[in-house]
């Protein structure tokens, strides 16, 4: 497994602190150490036909510009960890701009997209198909691996926005079962199960062909 795509959180506390004493320098290292985290998060949920309207580091700094406003609200009443909180805005900001692009570009965005989309194959993607292929895969299986991540990344385009943002957020995004309960705001009971439904009907688009005929043709 890769490690989270988010920063590490002790040193997030330290910037809290700083930034809750008035420590302007700690607000603006806080936020700047979270902007690839959010790039990435944006970046794999965009759909690729906005991202052609849209620049992700737009986004991100619609994003940070709203935390930054908002900070103080947070500090004085964290309900949640602070990578959970700014993630929220940016999910916000992310319907914001399918809705916006949709209507000012609707002849050429012609239905509704979901949240997800395909990204470039990486290392999360290449573990997530050794994982449901074959674990015990040789690091020389190298057009292999990326056959079957291609296939894994097509069979994630077919599954249902529910079932593809709980393996989006704990595959890419590395988010632990407790993170993710706390972001979907339902039980970490509820948050394991519907991961592992959405495993169980990820492997069975596998089996599917279809589903690796769509990949192929989309690459």
């Amino acid at each position: 497994m890769t490690n989270s795509i988010w920063p590490d959180g002790n040193q997030t506390q330290q910037l809290l602190s700083g930034a809750k004493a008035g420590d302007g320098d700690a607000v603006e290292r806080l936020l700047d150490r979270h902007r690839e985290s959010l790039r990435r998060m944006i970046a794999m949920r965009l759909d690729q036909r906005i991202l052609r309207r849209v620049d992700v580091s737009d986004v991100v700094q619609d994003v940070l510009i709203e935390a930054n406003r908002r900070l103080q609200d947070y500090l004085a009443k964290p309900i949640m960890p602070f990578h959970l909180w700014i993630r929220q805005i940016a999910k916000d900001r992310i319907i914001d701009a399918h809705r916006r692009h949709r209507v000012s570009a609707r002849r050429s965005i012609d239905r509704e997209q979901p949240l997800v989309a395909r990204g470039p194959l990486d290392q999360s993607t290449m573990d997530l198909a050794a994982r449901l292929h074959d674990p015990e895969l040789t690091p020389a299986a190298v057009a292999t691996q990326r056959e079957l991540a291609i296939h894994v990344q097509g069979a994630i385009d077919l599954l249902d926005d529910r079932d593809r943002e709980i393996i989006l957020m704990r595959h890419y995004e590395q988010l632990s079962n407790q993170d993710a309960a706390a972001a979907l705001q339902v039980t970490e009971p509820a948050a394991s199960m519907r991961y592992l439904r959405a495993l169980k009907r990820l492997r069975k688009l596998l089996d599917d062909p279809r589903s690796s005929h769509r990949a192929a043709e989309d690459q």
